[in-house]
């Protein structure tokens, strides 16, 4: 009875040795973080960033009146350590995932509760959209291969939320509350 014991840890022993050495292939589309201080409120936004590989992206690849996950693999996800507002709305201080619902001319971008989800969610919950704000598609001249997240244009109480890809520019004004 030993014998079998020892036997099977040692194949067990083997087989996470063996696991643990199996290089990894990179994912397809790279994680990424961004933090951001604006005034008193920290932004993080975690996403993974897919490239356009020559697809046409908006309208194709990313269709129009569907929900996206905003980035690829597992749901982007943004936190704010304060309240904000956004479109002149109260967002409470939290972790929220980012959906979209893109369209030729407009965006709505969706702050949903559920944080936790592999891409879109299995059921979609109305009640779980803490804010939805819809803001206007803007054309770019140069063409950005990979899917791109910025905190940008910042002053000591606000910043723009932009998803640039492809040739498309969505931007999302955050108003930081103390």
């Amino acid at each position: 009875m030993k014998k079998i014991i020892l036997g099977l840890l040692a194949t067990l022993s083997i087989s996470l040795l063996i696991n643990a050495q199996t290089p990894q292939k990179p994912r397809e589309s790279q994680k990424a973080q961004i933090t951001q201080t604006v005034g008193f409120t920290n932004i993080t936004v975690d996403y993974s960033r897919p490239n356009k590989k020559g697809r046409v992206i908006f309208g194709e690849l990313v269709p129009y009146g569907k929900i996206w996950r905003t980035g690829a693999n597992e749901n982007t996800t943004i936190e704010f350590t304060n309240d904000v507002e956004i479109g002149g709305n109260t967002l409470p201080k939290g972790k929220y995932a980012i959906y979209s619902l893109p369209q030729a001319d407009k965006w709505d971008v969706i702050f949903y509760t559920d944080s936790n989800n592999w891409g879109n969610p299995k059921e979609w919950d109305d009640s779980k959209i803490a804010l939805k704000v819809t803001v206007p598609v803007q054309k770019i001249a140069e063409e950005t291969e990979t899917f791109t997240i910025g905190i940008n244009n910042l002053t000591t109480s606000s910043a723009h939320l932009q998803f640039i890809w492809d040739t498309t520019l969505v931007d999302v004004e955050v108003a930081c509350k103390e």
